[in-house]
């Protein structure tokens, strides 16, 4: 099964991107997602969530309250460092698992940390969807209700533009209109379909 990676930094348009191929009939394998699966209610890995940070990290309804998490690790490096830990043998498991069952000639792994994680070795090829800085952060001030300083910390945490680039055997710059967008996206469908033939 050939994989393709596909990030970018926040704001950049994955999610977008990653439809657009979902529309072609391609296995979309999100780990974001599926980070939220594995910190489910009744998980162990939330259990011990809950455990170090005590109960006020879960939500009235026994879920993880993300925003209160985000603040924690975004302030303590050990405390992110533990929970990566935790979480990134769980998550790059249930990719494994995902890439087995997936069922179009090749998948894509959606992950905004595939290059700062162990999930790249996972990966043949690598797509980056890249915008300016500028448009990252206007985009994810209009969607997120988090603030300018935490999405600039979350910017800072993501390996950066140019490092990003230069590991990308494939980049869509999405500054554009979504007819570009589209148009993009099926001349590499074409491309990784022939590659995924030869595989």
């Amino acid at each position: 099964m050939l994989v393709i990676g596909l990030t970018g930094g926040i704001g950049s348009g994955k999610t977008t991107v990653a439809d657009e191929f979902g529309k072609l009939g391609v296995t979309l394998i999100d780990a974001d997602v599926i980070a939220r699966e594995v910190v489910e209610p009744g998980t162990s890995a939330l259990q011990a969530i809950a455990e170090r940070f005590g109960p006020d990290i879960l939500d009235i309804n026994g879920a993880l309250n993300r925003a209160a998490l985000r603040k924690i690790v975004f302030d303590h490096q050990d405390q992110k460092l533990w929970l990566e830990q935790l979480l990134h043998p769980l998550i790059r498991e249930l990719i494994r698992s995902r890439i087995e069952q997936a069922t179009s000639p090749y998948c894509i792994l959606v992950s905004p940390l595939l290059l700062e994680t162990d999930q790249a070795q996972l990966v043949q090829r690598l797509l980056v969807v890249d915008v300016s800085p500028q448009i990252q952060l206007e985009r994810t001030l209009a969607r997120d209700s988090s603030s300018t300083k935490t999405i600039k910390a979350i910017i800072a945490a993501q390996m950066n533009r140019d490092a990003r680039l230069e590991k990308a055997d494939d980049v869509i710059l999405n500054e554009g209109s979504v007819a570009e967008l589209k148009h993009k996206v099926a001349a590499l469908h074409s491309l990784y379909l022939d590659m995924s033939r030869k595989n």
